[in-house]
C-alpha cells in the first residue's frame, strides 16, 4: 500500500518536469543564423550590376579566328582527339593574385574585371599574334546558396552571367510564410572579406540595393519569424514530452504491478 500511495507523487514529479520542458520556448539565439553581423550593413558598389571575376573563379576562355591553326596554341585541351572523342577544353582557375596563366602570353590579371573587360584586355595582348580574334568567356562556377525559411534551400548553379535575388529565391521555391521578408541577408565575398548586407523585400527600394543582383557564390539567408522559432521549440519539446510520458507510464505500471 505504501508503494501505491507514492504513485501520485511520482506522477506529480514527472508532470512538473514535462511542464518545464514544454513551457520553455526556444530563443532567437537557438535558431537564427549570423546574429552578430550588425544592422543593415551595406557597401555601395557602383558596378554591382556587372559581374566581376574573383579569386578562385573557374573561367572558360576560347579564342578563335578564321585561321584555326593560328588560334590553336591559345586554347588548351585535355585528351587527344582520337576515335571520334572530342578533347575537353581546359578552364582557367584565378589564383590568389587574381591572375590566370594564359598560353603564349603568360600571366594575365583578370580578378576585378568583367567578362567584357577581360575580352578587351586579351584582344589587345593577342594583336601581335592573331588577326581579329573572337574571344568567348564564361564563368563556370556561378552558384548561389539559399538558406533559411525557403521551400527548397540549397545551392543552385546559374547558367547566365547575372541573376537577381528574386530570381534566386524563385529557384528555392520562394520564402515560406514564416520567413522575415523585411530582413533578408546576403553574404558576399570581397577578396576574402565577408560582407553582410540586409534588404527589405517588401519595399521597392530593394531593387536599388547593391545586392539585388547577386554575384557568384553569394549566400542568401531568410531569417525565421517568431512563430517558426516557437514551432521549432515545440517540435523538440514534443519529442522530450513523449519520452517523459513513456517513462511515467512505465514507472506507474511497475508500481501497480508490484502492489
Amino acid at each position: 500500500m505504501q508503494k501505491f500511495k507514492n504513485i501520485p507523487r511520482t506522477l506529480l514529479l514527472f508532470s512538473i518536469i514535462a511542464v518545464l520542458f514544454l513551457s520553455s520556448c526556444a530563443s532567437k539565439k537557438e535558431v537564427v543564423y549570423f546574429q552578430n553581423t550588425g544592422s543593415f550593413e551595406t557597401i555601395v558598389d557602383k558596378n554591382s550590376f556587372t559581374p566581376k571575376f574573383k579569386v578562385d573563379d573557374l573561367v572558360s576562355i576560347h579564342v578563335s579566328t578564321l585561321n584555326s591553326e593560328a588560334s590553336a596554341p591559345f586554347n588548351l585541351f585535355r585528351g587527344a582527339s582520337e576515335g571520334g572523342i572530342r578533347p575537353e577544353q581546359v578552364d582557367y582557375l584565378i589564383d590568389k593574385s587574381g591572375e590566370i596563366d594564359f598560353p603564349v602570353i603568360g600571366k594575365v590579371k583578370i580578378s576585378g574585371l568583367s567578362a567584357e573587360e577581360v575580352r578587351v584586355l586579351l584582344r589587345q595582348k593577342l594583336n601581335d599574334y592573331l588577326k581579329d580574334p573572337i574571344i568567348n568567356i564564361r564563368l563556370k562556377n556561378f552558384t548561389v546558396t539559399i538558406l533559411g525559411e525557403v521551400n527548397r534551400p540549397g545551392t543552385y548553379p546559374i547558367s547566365g552571367e547575372r541573376i537577381t535575388i528574386l530570381e534566386a529565391l524563385g529557384y528555392a521555391g520562394d520564402l515560406t510564410v514564416k520567413g522575415i521578408r523585411e530582413n533578408v541577408m546576403v553574404i558576399r565575398d570581397f577578396d576574402g572579406t565577408k560582407v553582410y548586407t540586409r534588404l527589405d523585400l517588401t519595399k521597392k527600394e530593394a531593387m536599388s540595393s547593391p545586392v539585388f543582383y547577386l554575384t557568384q557564390n553569394d549566400v542568401v539567408y531568410v531569417e525565421p519569424n517568431k512563430s517558426a522559432i516557437t514551432a521549432s521549440s515545440l517540435d523538440n519539446r514534443a519529442t522530450i514530452a513523449v519520452s517523459i510520458a513513456s517513462v511515467l507510464i512505465t514507472s506507474a505500471a511497475l508500481l501497480l504491478t508490484r502492489n
